[in-house]
């Protein structure tokens, strides 16, 4: 019979009691003298280790990348040359803004990080499941995640954040309709694909540069959640991406996808109709159209989560020979950010991790100590270069070929190639089908409808009208928080606040009608909601919003851009009474609470009659608000109130 194994200390010892601790006899205080309790319990204190800020919540497994077409003309690197030639590889997924604790079916970009460790060293592919990002310049990339992840305040994700920043970020516009279309929520890692989103460059064995994008193609097909799928599988299994990858390589179906790149001569990029280091558009394949390479396989699931997921660590800035950067800003941003950030969360000596070291080569350089060095540290050998002790030296064999560069230093507006932000958002739109288009106009509507703010609704959905105008007008219209008879956040906000008034006015005639037609109509599906009103800038649109007023419907503004009147609720349908609308005449009603608004947002709240142009509200009281107070006022440059009385 073997050995049993003993339980030690940290130090080896053996421990004699791992159920009691040490106390001053039976009853008394636990002794401090206990060093097997004190070491326990100070290392369960320190298990955790900081999170990533992005990315934190992953998934991951070993595996090989094979080579299946050699692509030597376009790049010398090892790993993509010699059809047959298999490189082991260790791939993360991720979701990229909840926590370590976050559900993994939410409607988020997923990281697609890939280590090949070459015979060259190590080369860290780290993309994503999108072609495209939502910016293009790294230094937005702080406020970009900031307005995704928990507010300051509420400590919870605020549709208004995402929105706003995305209003003020037009170029996102393409990823936002990439994101809330179907592919915005894979339904497991392996279904679903890669890609190196930025451009890098591969330089072959003749010095000649080329310009690559890299796509993984699953080979088990594309799957994706709706939003409501989604939603119960988030609450009934917050893991289940994780479980669905580790499940599937356990009972030997082993993920693959296949490589493919786009290839373009650096020659070409100048001149290309697309600035090709934009990462908020795509280069068409039918100017560069896909080239095969190989495939990936993972076959392996890591022995321990926290050794090799949570403590790995991908470095774009990790290239091997015949592989380089481009000019892609966000690509130069990262190759700073990501190794900063592992040197911030695992420490200067990370590398030396098992998953994060080469496999098929040897480090061998001179650093030194840090923090956790944990092997020789070098031992004897001299840590400085160059000297007479045989130590390694360097090759004086570039990477990659160099990056031309023009001008003086300096801050410059983005190179755009293509006149907008909208078009390929919009050629994607035109691209998917009538069932897809509703689900995403659904889903930005879903998310546009919790937004209060008018101006960042309006400054969202101009960008969509902007790609295509049915894709605007689409999402406009539908962006109804339920319970409001249709109006947006926007629009309901200050009702949900108790006020009487204060809806928008609506500019655009058609969108006011179709507004108007969902507002008022009580059906099962849209039931009379709390007070509310218009405002209308148009004559017949006031005249429309009057002939739909239903039961429940708080009141109708009719009238010109001087003239704002939102009325409380009314008891009666009989008692909204239509009046000829002009810029001085309004909807004439009976025990008429509201407000008059204008430059001055005027309140007046039940008291005695009130002239306001060439109408009378009969019955109106009381109380004035705002800039002037007294028996007259004016609103927006225009006499609308006359023998008004102040409040007592």
């Amino acid at each position: 019979m073997p050995d049993r194994r003993i339980l030690t200390t940290e130090s080896g010892a053996p421990v004699a009691d791992n159920q009691h601790s040490q106390t001053a006899g039976p009853g008394g205080p636990v002794l401090l003298q206990d060093q097997h309790l004190v070491e326990k319990l100070a290392r369960f204190n320190r298990e955790r280790i900081p999170e990533r800020v992005v990315h934190a919540r992953g998934s991951g497994a070993y595996g090989y990348f094979e080579v299946a077409r050699d692509v030597s003309a376009y790049t010398r690197a090892k790993v993509f040359n010699g059809v047959g030639t298999r490189t082991e590889t260790f791939v993360r997924f991720s979701t990229v803004a909840g926590g370590r604790g976050a559900p993994e079916a939410v409607r988020d970009p997923r990281g697609f990080a890939v280590k090949f460790y070459t015979v060259d060293g190590n080369y860290d592919l780290v993309g994503n499941n999108t072609p495209i990002f939502f910016i293009r310049d790294p230094l937005k990339f702080p406020d970009f995640i900031h307005s995704q992840k928990p507010d300051p305040f509420t400590n919870r994700q605020e549709p208004e954040n995402v929105w706003d920043f995305f209003s003020h970020s037009p170029e996102a516009t393409h990823m936002f309709t990439w994101l809330f279309g179907d592919r915005g929520i894979p339904a497991n890692y392996r279904q679903m694909d890669g890609f190196g989103s930025h451009t890098f460059s591969w330089t072959n064995a003749r010095g000649e540069q080329f310009y690559v994008k890299y796509h993984f193609k699953t080979d088990q097909g594309i799957a994706t959640l709706t939003t409501q799928e989604a939603a119960v599988l988030a609450g009934a299994n917050p893991e289940s991406h994780n479980s669905d990858l580790l499940e599937a390589i356990e009972r030997r179906e082993y993920p693959s996808w296949t490589l493919k790149v786009q290839v373009m001569p650096v020659a070409e990029a100048v001149g290309y109709r697309i600035n090709p280091f934009d990462l908020t558009k795509v280069w068409p394949y039918a100017d560069y159209p896909l080239i095969e390479v190989g495939k990936l396989v993972l076959d392996k699931n890591p022995d321990n989560y926290f050794a090799d997921v949570e403590q790995s660590a991908f470095d774009p800035g990790n290239f091997v020979p015949g592989i380089g950067p481009s000019p892609d800003k966000m690509l130069q941003g990262r190759l700073f950010a990501y190794g900063d950030a592992h040197r911030y969360r695992l420490g200067i000596n990370h590398t030396r991790i098992p998953v994060n070291a080469p496999h098929a080569t040897k480090a061998d350089n001179y650093g030194r100590d840090g923090a956790m060095r944990f092997d020789s540290n070098g031992g004897r050998s001299k840590n400085y270069e160059p000297n007479s002790f045989d130590g390694p030296a360097e090759t004086n064999e570039p990477h990659y070929g160099g990056l031309d560069t023009t001008g003086v230093s300096g801050t410059y507006e983005w190179d755009r190639r293509e006149t907008d932000d909208f078009a390929q958002a919009g050629a994607l739109y035109s691209l998917i089908d009538d069932a897809a288009k509703r689900r995403l106009v659904d889903n930005i509507a879903d998310g546009v409808a919790q937004v209060e703010h008018s101006a960042i609704v309006d400054r969202s959905v101009s960008c969509f009208r902007s790609a295509d105008p049915d894709y605007g007008d689409a999402p406009g219209a539908k962006a109804r928080p339920e319970g409001r008879c249709g109006l947006t956040s926007a629009d309901a906000a200050p009702f949900a606040a108790g006020e009487l008034g204060g809806a928008r006015g609506v500019d655009d005639q058609d969108r006011t009608r179709r507004l108007v037609r969902d507002a008022v109509r009580n059906t099962p599906e849209n039931p009379p909601c709390a007070p509310h009103a218009f405002v209308a800038h148009d004559d017949q649109v006031g005249a429309d919003l009057c002939r739909h007023a239903d039961d429940g419907f708080g009141g109708i503004a009719c009238g010109s851009v001087d003239l704002r009147l939102h009325a409380g609720p009314l008891r009666d349908r009989d008692e909204l009474r239509e009046q000829r609308v002009s810029r001085r005449e309004v909807v004439r009603g009976e025990e008429f609470g509201g407000q008059v608004g204008g430059a001055n947002r005027l309140r007046f709240v039940g008291g005695d009659d009130v002239q306001v142009g060439a109408a009378r509200l009969g019955k109106v009281h009381g109380r004035l608000d705002g800039a002037q107070r007294g028996r007259r006022a004016v609103c927006a440059n225009q006499k609308l109130l006359e023998h008004l009385t102040p409040p007592p």
